[in-house]
């Protein structure tokens, strides 16, 4: 059962969150409001329901989500979480939905903000800086032969199961070095840890993570099995100093060295399927369809900061005026009021009120539909 001082942290977390403009922006915070909404509903457990009505009420004053997830140091939502599931490990709750592509002729196949540098057996090191990634440059400035590839892990899901994927793609790598801080509450590094040592469970929750969402959607328990064989987990958690980190990386390169049985992995990593959502290439439409809901006029106002669009309809009649200083709230103001009604007219009023916002930041002539 939770106690009342478990509920007053989960309440506090959240508040100081909610007090933060990026959070009520942030995929992370919503889908934290949303599933503890839905798992407090299903409970009937004193204290509850001051915190349900609160949740409810936050979710009412979330802005559109402009991120998933900033991978922040110190995640709130991902902290109240942690205090909820730890409390209450039975109660159910809604998991991520992210998925990712895969490059088929490229390595790394996932896209991310790594470096990679790849030299062949020479460079069996890989390293996750984590949170921090501002080390991984300074580690890409020095470039240590010894070092494969380099990058930040910031979530304890999608940001793991890039690492997997980019791994078992090449079988080099044999030693994966955690370093940097460890984001609060997504616990990416815990994780990996937890990861090589235990695995997933059915579901495939990474066993014994402390992270919000240590949920693997984008593998396949093979993948992970050949992950965890392939690749020693080298834990360093907390550690930024690129020198030290260096000098590490050598060290355990002369290990692999000295004891490589690479063709057992390449044999075991070529057998891999990699599973890969499919990729659909981009065209041009047949036809434009043109929005019944009329058609917008673009002009922007350097002088007051503010973007004035004007909607007519079909027979060229001034429905309305709308004015903002930036292009998100204005196409959320149409799109909210139901003013356009075609994904394809939405797409190309976003980016032509992004363009117009950038003429005035940046001091450029705006023209409509031009280049």
């Amino acid at each position: 059962m939770l106690k009342k001082k478990q509920i007053d942290n989960i309440q506090s977390e959240l508040e100081k969150g909610m007090e933060l403009a990026k959070c009520k922006k942030c995929g992370c915070m919503k889908e934290t409001l949303e599933s503890l909404r839905y798992s407090l509903s299903l409970v009937q457990i004193e204290g509850f329901s001051e915190l349900l009505n609160n949740i409810k009420q936050w979710l009412k004053e979330m802005e559109p989500v402009k991120y998933a997830c900033l991978g922040c140091e110190y995640c709130y939502p991902a902290v109240a979480m942690n205090i909820f599931s730890h409390a209450f490990p039975d109660a159910g709750f809604h998991a991520t939905n992210c998925t990712f592509k895969i490059g088929e002729q490229t390595w790394p196949p996932v896209p991310g903000e790594y470096f990679a540098f790849c030299d062949g057996a020479n460079c069996p090191v890989a390293v996750s800086t984590l949170a921090n990634m501002e080390l991984a440059e300074k580690l890409v400035s020095i470039r240590p032969k010894e070092l494969c590839i380099v990058g930040k892990t910031e979530t304890e899901n999608i940001g793991i199961d890039k690492i997997i994927k980019n791994t078992i793609t090449n079988p080099t790598i044999r030693v994966l070095l955690l370093v940097g801080k460890d984001p609060e509450g997504h616990h990416s590094g815990k994780t990996l840890l937890a990861l090589w040592k235990n695995g997933v469970d059915e579901n495939m929750r990474v066993v014994g993570s402390p992270g919000k969402r240590p949920i693997l959607r984008n593998v396949t328990q093979k993948e992970i099995e050949v992950f965890r064989k392939q690749v020693q987990v080298v834990d360093m958690i907390g550690c930024e100093n690129e020198k030290e980190i260096v000098k590490i990386i050598k060290e355990l390169s002369q290990e692999v060295i000295a004891s490589c049985g690479c063709k057992e992995y390449i044999e075991k990593a070529d057998s891999s399927q990699v599973l890969s959502a499919p990729v659909i290439q981009a065209q041009e439409p047949d036809k434009v369809e043109m929005d019944k809901a009329g058609y917008f006029v673009i002009i922007p106002q350097p002088e007051k900061k503010i973007i004035t669009v004007e909607h007519y309809s079909y027979d060229n009649r001034l429905l309305r005026i709308i004015e903002g200083k930036d292009a998100r709230s204005i196409y959320w103001t149409i799109i909210k009021n139901g003013w356009i009604t075609q994904l394809t007219h939405a797409a190309y009023l976003g980016k032509e009120l992004m363009k117009a916002e950038l003429s005035i930041k940046l001091g450029f002539k705006y023209v409509q539909d031009g280049q």
